[in-house]
């Protein structure tokens, strides 16, 4: 997992697509939140978002 953000940033880097890691960090974050409150009372109201 370590190797693939390396390799991401590495692109972003070279080839100057800086604007692409705030769309990449809110992405990660929405989908952590769907995998961390998956099995919880949580869960109903988070879908709701969406």
């Amino acid at each position: 997992m370590l190797e693939v953000l390396k390799d991401l940033w590495d692109f972003l880097k070279i080839r100057k697509k800086f604007w692409m890691a705030p769309i990449i960090i809110v992405l990660l974050l929405l989908g952590g939140l769907i995998v961390l409150t998956q099995g919880s009372a949580v869960a109903p109201f988070i879908y709701t978002l969406f």
